[in-house]
């Protein structure tokens, strides 16, 4: 079974080589990335793949991000994952549409476009049949062009950064694939984060990705709309009822993208109460 991130807007990131910390990820996000890459270190990656041979988690509800297609490990983590039920993958530093083509296809895809090349080429990857979703990672694409930070002195990202979070998004979603956005580093900023995630979820994200388990519920909190937002959006397609066209609304004018607007908060809102009851 694979994922379906849209009804998982907190997914927590979890290093392969500490099994003892899957089900506790898992029992406090939405969804738990068993990470290869990045958080193990490279005499620890043969040991991180038996872990996640050995585990026996919820396959629904599982992600593993592998390594670059550009590394020795690629090939070894794809055939470590083939020996579990885990058949949603991230791959990591994702740039070449051949190379995500020709993964095989019992896996579906979340193409991880952290890199300058990998952005540029977004477009082109999220068409593909077996992507599901695009997420983007801004110090990986920092790094890949030779900067230092992605971010101001006061916490908000870069002019760069900001392109890179928007053509992620706009290259998902313009095929109707899933857009995760990126990890808030400070893991004690809490209002930054939440800032950043109800802008993701107003901006068309599906979910944002979390690297310590006190972000959860703040990702949660932005993704579901509150009460106010709720009436208002039924109160409006109420009042759309009947109507011929552009009508008016609470001094707004409102259009078919207005109540498209509308729509999408109430199916946010009955996506996340479907969480709260799994």
């Amino acid at each position: 079974m694979t994922v379906s991130v849209k009804a998982m807007p907190a997914l927590l990131f979890c290093p392969a080589d500490r099994p003892d910390r899957y089900q506790k990820a898992l029992d406090r996000a939405d969804g738990v990335i068993l990470d290869l890459e990045d958080a193990v270190l490279q005499d620890a990656k043969s040991q991180a793949r038996e872990a996640i041979i050995a585990s026996d988690l919820p396959s629904s509800r599982v992600i593993v991000r592998i390594n670059s297609p550009e590394t020795g490990d690629f090939r070894a983590d794809l055939a470590a994952v083939l020996q579990t039920k885990y058949r949603t993958i991230m791959v990591a530093k994702s740039e070449s549409c051949d190379d995500i083509a020709n993964i095989p296809s019992s896996f579906k895809v979340i193409a991880l476009c952290e890199t300058a090349k990998g952005v540029k080429e977004a477009e082109k990857i999220a068409e593909l049949d077996n992507v599901i979703g695009l997420m983007w990672g801004a110090e990986d694409l920092i790094a890949s062009m030779g900067g230092t930070s992605s971010r101001f002195s006061n916490g908000k990202y870069r002019d760069v950064a900001r392109h890179a979070r928007s053509r992620v998004l706009l290259a998902a979603r313009a095929v109707r694939k899933t857009a995760i956005d990126a990890v808030h580093i400070n893991i004690k900023d809490l209002d930054g984060l939440k800032e950043e995630a109800s802008d993701a979820a107003a901006s068309g994200f599906q979910a944002t990705a979390c690297i310590h388990p006190s972000q959860v519920d703040t990702i949660r909190e932005a993704y579901m709309p509150n009460q106010e937002q709720i009436e208002q959006a039924k109160a409006l397609l109420n009042a759309a009822q009947g109507q011929r066209g552009v009508f008016s609304f609470q001094n707004q004018m409102v259009d078919e993208p207005v109540l498209r607007h509308a729509r999408s908060i109430l199916a946010r809102a009955r996506r996340m109460e479907e969480r709260s009851m799994r």
